[in-house]
């Protein structure tokens, strides 16, 4: 495999970069860089930025709105945007529902909701994991009963992330209980505004409010908003969750993070030199790049495939990605040491311009840390991801 860019690429680059240059809001740039929470606004901005330009779904195909790029133009906007520090286009509608949708959705439903996703119009949660029900998800119990011609939901779903500003939801729900647990599943799209749905916050560690449980009473669901045949939901999840897999690896993000933990450790001093000079620590950050290096280079091999399908190799993705975000994490905070320590919501919120502390940089990284631990547990664990690769790629 070349991994060398062609003159094409390098021109495609030239463009992005001019157009990043060009419509990232310098606000937006500085939260993103700086680590501060996004607001629901900051997220719809960018995204309508981005569809002004028909930049904001770069897997798409032409004839749903997409830019008809090659994946390696998906990767170089990929890079870009990571490099530059634009907040990320949310991948619940764009990455997630949209490729189940038009791979398995019905004319009619491609043409209501692939435009308004395209375009922000509605906010997409996912409703899949529920309590006891997230490594194996197949053992859900949220139920629709077909009643004439709706579906009446009852149950919970939870962990659903920024699911307080959602328009839509896209569930797994149980249509069948009398056969194997994979065979009763559907896949339901459900308007977050129906009556009878309750939409209660999770704080996290880090006090920020991003992830919700959500339950359905007595719901309503028109029988037009199930995808595909009922009781083939499974089919359907695994699909989307391989798209999720393969975003999860976040190399781009990664690498504008290295350089981050590269500015603040060579900010800080032990034994009167910087401490990315320390044998030790730069030995540690040498690995970790060295590990990013070699997932960069998984990521194009895996997104250049033929038929463009992400299958078990996402799983890879997905478990590597993780564990460099976390070390990642963790080796911010032991550059900084004590300096890691405060905690400064009010900054983080945007609610102050500095923090109380005086280190602008520092102030984020123990909620980011703590943040973090979730990576190697959502869009599923990192030991159900191995089982996977043992299986369906090992052939153990």
């Amino acid at each position: 495999m070349d991994l060398d860019y062609t003159a094409t690429d390098l021109a495609f680059r030239d463009t992005v970069r001019a157009f990043l240059e060009a419509n990232l809001p310098a606000d937006l740039q500085q939260k993103v860089r700086m680590h501060r929470r996004l607001e629901r606004d900051d997220y719809v901005r960018w995204h309508r930025i981005c569809a002004r330009q028909g930049w904001a779904a770069p897997a798409w195909p032409v004839e749903y709105g997409g830019p008809g790029w090659s994946a390696t133009e998906r990767h170089i906007w990929e890079e870009e945007c990571a490099r530059a520090g634009t907040p990320p286009i949310l991948p619940f509608g764009v990455n997630m529902v949209a490729p189940v949708i038009m791979a398995f959705g019905n004319a009619a439903q491609k043409a209501y909701y692939l435009p308004r996703i395209l375009h922000c119009d509605d906010w997409w949660c996912q409703g899949y994991s529920e309590p006891g029900s997230g490594s194996d998800l197949a053992s859900l119990k949220t139920t629709a009963e077909r009643v004439g011609e709706h579906y009446i939901v009852n149950g919970q779903k939870t962990w659903t992330t920024l699911g307080q500003h959602a328009d839509m939801i896209f569930c797994l729900v149980r249509t069948d209980s009398t056969v194997r647990k994979q065979e009763g599943i559907s896949f339901l799209l459900i308007d977050m505004k129906t009556p009878g749905i309750t939409v209660r916050p999770i704080i996290m560690l880090d006090e920020e409010h991003e992830v919700n449980e959500v339950f359905f009473d007595n719901v309503k669901v028109p029988v037009e908003n199930l995808i595909g045949q009922e009781n083939k939901g499974w089919t359907y999840a695994k699909y989307l969750l391989g798209h999720e897999r393969t975003g999860i690896a976040a190399v781009g993000r990664s690498k504008r993070e290295l350089l981050f933990l590269k500015k603040i450790a060579s900010e800080q001093f032990k034994g009167g030199r910087p401490l990315l000079q320390d044998a030790v620590f730069a030995a540690k950050v040498a690995s970790l790049e060295i590990e990013l290096m070699a997932l960069e280079t998984t990521v194009l091999r895996v997104i250049t495939k033929a038929d463009h399908r992400p299958g078990p190799e996402a799983s890879l993705l997905k478990v590597r990605g993780s564990e460099i975000q976390q070390l990642l994490t963790e080796l911010m905070l032991e550059a900084l040491g004590p300096n890691g320590l405060p905690f400064d919501t009010d900054y983080l919120e945007g609610k102050q311009e500095h923090a109380l502390t005086g280190d602008d940089a520092a102030a984020p990284l123990a909620g980011y840390y703590f943040n973090f631990r979730k990576t190697s547990i959502y869009g599923g664990s990192n030991e159900i991801q191995k089982n996977i690769i043992t299986q369906m790629i090992l052939g153990l």
